[in-house]
């Protein structure tokens, strides 16, 4: 078993990257080389900017290559909730930007010609319990109203026909999604950046920087570099960085196993239709068929930060989920566990925007993937003098109380979250 990403294992190597020191100048510097870094790189280039992105390790080495590959529709909240708590426009806004957000990651493969194993067949929200699916129906009918109507909710049976589990009560199938190896597809990213005419540079961690008459100085471990404009899109990531944004991110970890390569005919009993699934419990599950035929089985499983022995824990945790969804796949070899942070917000919405001059775009709480992609583009257009462009532009990021970098209340969370699954 490899204690390493399937997705970055699987994937070619960057052949872009920028050798000797960081010095010179440029328009912007992007701090983080992972899909909003390199989304925005490729869009400033494209408006004629000249971009450098500094990565402290190699592109897309952490959440971007270390997710479960799920790039699909819907808010991290429930949709019902989200309408109680903000109203149905806002709620229907931040609907559609998710919507959109699956649309920019499509457009940019077909635009750049990156060879990942694209396909769009959705994802199926699948209810643990009886009072789960009662919940999703209602969900069901205020998405139908309100903003896509082609959401539909199916019966157990139906379920059943699809995925050959006894376990789901019905599901919620909301078909605006897609599949594709999230390694190959970074690293195609980053390669049509740097095609553009962006400088990236790995290896190039950021030490700081202050504001002088031309915009910032930049210092990383390579060098200094002038910068007009900066982009921080750094997630959870654990190198350091300012302190205002690791009080409003809770880096939680994430989880994710890959059983060896499976026949076709039990991929093709198991998973009739290959989508994307997600189970409704708030400790829940995730997974998903890759394109070489292994199963792809992710979650939370302990409320515990990734390392080492902390992802070969979880790595049984997830195993023996889904050794009692799927029986059939009890005794299959692992052949990758690994783990990865989320950076979550509180609400579990994204933040972007502008603090003390410099931008930046993160929180996306376990939907990354597309949104990623997604905001890169959108901060390129904020940062051209088009604010309006960003969705997530008037929602407030107050600090998590008693939170200041490192999330020592992780066990307390995971606690409770236990406590609901079984009460809910």
């Amino acid at each position: 078993m490899r204690s390493e990403s399937y997705w970055l294992d699987t994937a070619p190597a960057f052949t872009g990257a920028q050798q000797g020191a960081v010095e010179g100048k440029a328009d912007v510097v992007i701090v983080g080389g992972g899909f909003t870094g390199l989304s925005a790189a490729r869009s400033l280039a494209l408006k004629g900017a000249g971009v450098v992105v500094l990565e402290a390790g190699n592109v897309i080495g952490e959440a971007s290559g270390r997710n479960g590959g799920q790039c699909n529709t819907g808010v991290a909240q429930d949709y019902a909730a989200l309408c109680a708590s903000l109203g149905v426009e806002q709620a229907r806004e931040y609907y559609k930007a998710y919507e959109n957000a699956v649309q920019s990651v499509v457009t940019v493969v077909e635009q750049e010609g990156i060879a990942c194993d694209l396909v769009r067949n959705g994802k199926l929200k699948l209810a643990a319990k009886a009072k789960h699916y009662e919940s999703m129906a209602r969900t069901c009918e205020l998405i139908r109203r309100d903003v896509d109507a082609d959401v539909e909710l199916l019966t157990a049976q139906q379920v059943r026909a699809e995925v050959d589990s006894a376990a789901f009560h019905g599901g919620l199938l909301q078909r605006n999604g897609v599949q594709m190896h999230v390694g190959r597809f970074g690293v195609g990213l980053a390669e049509a950046a740097a095609r553009k005419g962006a400088r990236i540079y790995q290896g190039a961690a950021v030490k700081g920087w202050k504001a002088n008459s031309g915009g910032y100085q930049v210092n990383t471990s390579k060098g200094s570099i002038q910068a007009r404009q900066i982009l921080l899109a750094t997630g959870a990531c654990q190198h350091g960085g300012p302190g205002w944004y690791r009080r409003r991110i809770v880096p939680v970890g994430s989880f994710v196993v890959t059983t060896e390569v499976l026949p076709q005919a039990l991929i093709e009993q198991l998973f009739t239709r290959q989508r994307s699934y997600v189970t409704s419990r708030l400790i829940g599950n995730y997974f998903r068929v890759t394109p070489d035929n292994r199963l792809l089985f992710g979650g939370r499983a302990r409320f515990a930060m990734s390392g080492n022995r902390s992802d070969a824990k979880s790595g049984k945790v997830l195993q023996a989920a889904m050794g009692q969804l799927f029986p059939q796949l009890a005794d299959v070899r692992i052949d990758y566990c690994w783990g990865g942070l989320v950076d979550m917000t509180s609400d579990r919405l994204p933040r972007a925007g502008e603090h003390d001059g410099v931008f930046y775009s993160m929180g996306y709480s376990g939907h990354g993937v597309q949104m990623s992609v997604h905001m890169g583009q959108v901060m390129a257009d904020v940062m051209d003098g088009r604010p309006e462009a960003n969705p997530w532009r008037a929602l407030k990021w107050p600090a998590v109380p008693g939170h200041f970098g490192t999330p020592w209340f992780l066990p307390l969370v995971g606690a409770y979250y236990r406590f609901q699954d079984q009460r809910l």
